[in-house]
């Protein structure tokens, strides 16, 4: 036997963990025991002996990283957090999934000191983490120096069965080996139950070796419970710096419980009264107190705390250092810490003129971010194996790579889903804008890390193109119809469907300034031309969400016409129409719905006045929640069905989204008035 396993001082600490997970799950009457009583041993391993982190200062920029992505285990993170000595004092624990609490059913950035990134949905920590690794390796390569290891953390992963099932842990364990992250760390937890039995039932691949085919450094502890071999392997895998790192380790889920421990009975549910109490007579635990910390437990994490915090000290007097022997990449490591902007960037970005042309919004973004990146370096991104249709590749900057880590370019292959979880973990960092492409009709593909990054509140920007019918041939498998609404009714979530090239390049100012969430940019395939109204009034128009685009000239409006992008040089022809009638005409282009909300009432109603209530909504998508701005008397011109493939001109007619069929259905309307 070790002297790790012989010490009874880390037994206690590992029960510790164990019972203070029993007692919140009980106490709340809900929750997941099993996992935290499995994974005990390894996480006051990684926290004691591994993990660099300091409680004082959660948030410091080279700490390591620790991802739960088994968040049904938030139990065993919280414990953690308070006998490392973060500010979750008991009562939160005693508060577990309590309305108000910081110790919610599943581990939520921003709200628990020391979480580093919302889990539970399975599988999204996992990814997330692969992002954290990416922006581990590109900040390293952009700022360290010779002599100045600013950035050399580690990121340490504890996944689940459940984790490793789901498809997108998959692309992004692909895609970690393929980059060869070498700093990415993770840890198996194989209790091999499900909530519907046995892993047997679902999952009897050979995970090891598939993590090996996929280019990770794997290793397996036969029993969870074994210190030493788990001090060993841990240790393996934070020497290994070639490859990311695979820790397979066989756990026994209820670890302790009479009649529960290797049953489904532990995972998600109390383990009742009278199996607590058997369980902590078989550990050998006392009965009483609940949310017992005996003497010395606190000071078993207290070495581990001090280290890192003498880690963030020597951190600090480095970058002191750093500034002095490095004054300019110094600087521009201050102005991303503080969260600023570089002077100047707005003048960057492009203006367009009607004579330039017509041009595709996913042209004029592409000329737009061009023009943003050389000075905001923080932009980093790709697409996922369209970045010819999305236009986000520049031409000046290499690819992120293990040759190129400083690259700004991404390739993330067909993984709509592990790029937009990876661009959550680069978001993390607070140092990294990421953005990130594919098809508008993708989104479905990675939505469920799109709400992720919304919940918590993390700034990223997805370029969504060929965003209607209008992409033509392809036909409806590509063609977004309810695509837009489903963005557009995730919280925090800012949706941007531009009119024209220089709604685009106002687009990218808002994505650039409004951080608190991802912003979504919804662009066409198809030339658009210039409107010569945006040159002044893109700007601001933008920004607000909504403004009047083209005012009527027949005196005071008596119809509204609302559009977003492409449908928005519809309703000025309508308009035109119109106004030959003697109807006098507003169009109002409405580019963001989540902006225009934001705006005082005041302003909206200027917009839309609501002594008008005449008002036609043209969007070549689903017509559901136009309804808030059409009013009872207004309606809306939208799609309830799915599209066709024909070029895309053809599709304008078939549909009914041409000058004409705007105009009648205005038209239409005034008639029932």
């Amino acid at each position: 036997m070790s002297d790790l396993n012989r010490d009874k001082s880390h037994r206690t600490a590992i029960n510790t963990l164990r019972f203070l997970a029993v007692d919140m799950v009980e106490q709340a009457n809900s929750g997941h025991p099993g996992a935290p009583m499995g994974l005990a041993p390894l996480a006051y391993l990684l926290w004691t002996r591994h993990l660099r982190h300091d409680p004082r200062h959660p948030d410091w920029p080279n700490r390591d990283r620790f991802v739960l992505s088994c968040g049904h285990a938030s139990a065993l993170i919280y414990g953690l957090l308070h006998l490392a000595g973060f500010d979750l004092p008991m009562e939160e624990l005693k508060r577990f999934r309590q309305l108000g609490s910081k110790t919610p059913g599943h581990p939520e950035y921003g709200l628990t000191p020391g979480v580093e990134t919302t889990t539970g949905p399975l599988g999204q920590g996992f990814a997330t983490a692969v992002g954290m690794a990416m922006a581990r390796e590109h900040l390293g390569a952009r700022f360290n120096r010779p002599g100045h290891e600013l950035f050399d953390h580690r990121v340490w992963v504890v996944a689940s069965d459940g984790d490793l099932m789901e498809g997108v842990a998959a692309e992004a364990a692909s895609l970690a080996g393929h980059q060869k992250l070498g700093c990415l760390k993770v840890f198996y937890d194989d209790n091999r139950i499900t909530i519907d039995g046995g892993t047997d039932l679902t999952f009897t691949e050979d995970t090891a070796q598939r993590f090996e085919a996929y280019g990770w450094f794997v290793q397996t502890v036969a029993d969870g419970r074994d210190l030493d071999a788990l001090e060993a392997a841990a240790q393996a895998a934070a020497a290994e710096e070639e490859r990311p790192s695979l820790v397979v380790v066989r756990t026994h889920i209820g670890y302790g419980s009479p009649n529960k421990q290797d049953t489904s009975k532990a995972h998600g549910s109390p383990l009742g009264e009278r199996e607590v109490a058997l369980t902590k007579d078989n550990l050998g635990w006392p009965q009483e107190p609940t949310f017992l910390v005996p003497d010395g437990v606190r000071e078993s994490f207290e070495p581990a705390a001090a280290s890192g915090a003498e880690a963030r000290q020597g951190w600090l007097e480095q970058l002191e250092s750093y500034r002095r022997d490095h004054p300019e990449a110094a600087a521009e490591l201050d102005r991303r810490l503080a969260g600023e902007l570089p002077e100047g960037w707005r003048d960057l970005l492009p203006r367009f003129a009607p004579e330039d042309g017509p041009i595709a919004t996913r042209s004029a973004s592409g000329k737009a971010l061009s023009a943003l990146v050389p000075s905001v370096q923080e932009l980093v991104g790709g697409s996922a194996d369209l970045a010819g249709s999305n236009n986000t590749t520049q031409p000046d900057e290499p690819f992120f790579s293990p040759e190129h880590r400083e690259g700004r370019n991404h390739h993330f292959g067909v993984r709509e889903h592990a790029m937009a979880a990876a661009a959550n973990g680069m978001a993390l960092s607070g140092l990294l804008t990421p953005y990130y492409g594919t098809f508008l009709i993708f989104s479905d593909y990675l939505r469920p890390a799109l709400r992720l990054g919304a919940l918590m509140g993390v700034h990223s920007v997805a370029v969504l193109t060929h965003d209607s019918i209008f992409l033509g041939e392809d036909g409806p498998t590509h063609q977004p119809i309810s695509q837009l609404l489903s963005l557009r009714s995730i919280p925090r979530v800012t949706v941007l469907r531009p009119a024209d090239a220089n709604e685009t390049a106002a687009a990218w100012a808002v994505a650039l300034t409004r951080r608190q969430g991802p912003v979504v940019l919804a662009l066409t395939r198809q030339k658009l031309p210039v409107l010569a109204q945006t040159a002044s009034a893109a700007a601001e128009g933008v920004a607000r969400g909504g403004y009047v685009l083209s005012e009527a000239t027949a005196g005071e409006p008596r119809l509204l016409l609302l559009a977003t992008g492409s449908e928005v040089e519809l309703a000025l022809g309508a308009q035109r129409a119109l106004e030959q009638d003697g109807v006098a005409t507003r169009v109002v282009s409405m580019p963001s719905w989540e902006l225009f909300e934001a705006q005082p009432k005041t302003y909206r109603q200027q917009v839309l006045p609501p002594d008008v209530p005449l008002r036609l909504a043209v969007e070549a998508g689903s017509p559901m929640g136009w309804d808030r701005y059409v009013g009872p008397r207004g309606a809306v011109l939208g799609l309830d069905g799915f599209g066709e493939s024909a070029p895309y001109k053809d599709l304008a007619e078939h549909f009914g989204f041409t000058v004409e069929a705007v105009a009648e259905r205005a038209r239409a309307l005034l008639a029932d008035d």
